[in-house]
């Protein structure tokens, strides 16, 4: 077979609504990040009804009616919470307050859909996990820097195939650009946003455990610093960490606020997986100093040396499955330890990382 056909490997059909119209009613609480767009719009491919939204906000509340205008607005949260049609609420509140409407949302007896990352600390994880014990309801993620990106979802999809053999390190690249002067004064505050390795890194944590196939890691050791922006010094913009994970795969990852001006996208965020039998590198949002978007996955194996361009090829089952999940109660979409242990061992790579900032050249 030629190295370059691609042939052997395809994505998966791409995904079809799961219900109907009316079946699976939604909502959305607490606008404070642009990720609630995403997660609701991926709800409402897989079917979803958006019945209401609420944020004390009315700014905030209008901009979200442009883009769902057959939306209502809640007066208040209850409004939303006292509905028994409503089976799942979607939320990207102040990170460090995700918690706590996750509590209130399981309290009314329905499941949590949430933007990463899901909380801020140890003891709002100890708070989470007793909260889905005692309700039986759901805490969702949305790690969607995997879920919601299509060379990620393909990659996992090689990975099941046995195209690479057995994962034994991934490396998560998260640059993202700062816009500083655009975002809130939260943004800033580590109380609210936990940490650099809290927020940005919980999606590189989720990546390594799910591509490993691993269900736990260690934090072999973590760094933080504030290297270029002192007028905000309770920013991180840089933050990385090694892991081991249980089955002895090894995963190192890098955030940092440097995308510069020039790029063409907001950060050109990569990851790579070597397996046992080949590689993946993932180019997700740039193909970097070429017009040819995002989307380009590159493997090479035993058969091949491939460049697969995969935007709309692939879709984004985890939505679906997650309503599934609510629906029949089963875990297809993520496992609700997965969903906790991610940022669990974020949390753990945030506290006890080493401060670099300080330090001289």
């Amino acid at each position: 077979m030629s190295t370059s056909d691609g042939g052997t490997y395809a994505p998966a059909p791409l995904p079809d609504p799961v219900v109907e119209a009316g079946e699976f009613v939604i909502a959305a609480i607490g606008l404070d990040h642009g990720h609630v767009y995403g997660m609701c719009q991926g709800l409402l491919g897989a079917g979803a009804t958006l019945k209401w939204v609420h944020d004390p906000d009315p700014a905030k509340v209008e901009r979200f009616r442009e883009r769902f205008p057959d939306v209502r607005v809640a007066r208040t949260e209850a409004e939303v919470l006292d509905d028994p049609e409503v089976r799942l609420v979607a939320g990207a509140a102040v990170t460090s307050e995700r918690c706590a409407l996750g509590l209130r949302v399981m309290g009314a007896g329905k499941d949590y859909f949430t933007d990463k990352a899901p909380l801020t600390t140890l003891e709002q994880l100890a708070a989470a996990r007793e909260a889905v014990q005692r309700t039986g309801r759901k805490y969702a993620v949305y790690y969607s820097e995997r879920v919601h990106v299509e060379t990620a979802v393909f990659a996992g999809q090689l990975i099941e195939q046995g195209a690479i053999g057995r994962v034994v390190q991934v490396i998560g690249l998260g640059p993202h650009r700062l816009n500083a002067a655009s975002r809130p004064a939260w943004f800033f505050e580590k109380e609210k946003y936990g940490g650099i390795l809290t927020d940005i890194g919980s999606h590189n944590v989720d990546q390594i455990l799910h591509y490993t196939g691993s269900t736990d890691a260690e934090v072999v050791n973590s760094q933080i610093a504030n290297y270029a922006n002192p007028q905000h010094p309770g920013l991180d913009d840089f933050g990385d960490a090694n892991l081991v994970t249980n089955t002895g795969a090894t995963g190192y990852f890098r955030c940092d606020w440097f995308t510069p001006d020039g790029l063409q996208t907001w950060g050109d965020g990569r990851t790579f997986i070597l397996g046992t039998e080949g590689f993946i590198e993932q180019r997700k949002y740039v193909n970097l100093g070429t017009d040819q978007g995002p989307g380009h996955l590159f493997l090479a194996n035993g058969d091949q040396e491939t460049h697969f361009q995969v935007a709309g090829k692939v879709g984004y089952p985890f939505f679906g499955q997650l309503v599934l999940d609510c629906l029949k109660r089963t875990e297809e979409a993520m496992t609700q330890e997965h969903a906790f242990k991610a940022i669990e061992i974020a949390v753990q790579a945030q506290v006890t990382a080493t401060d670099l900032s300080n330090r001289q050249a």
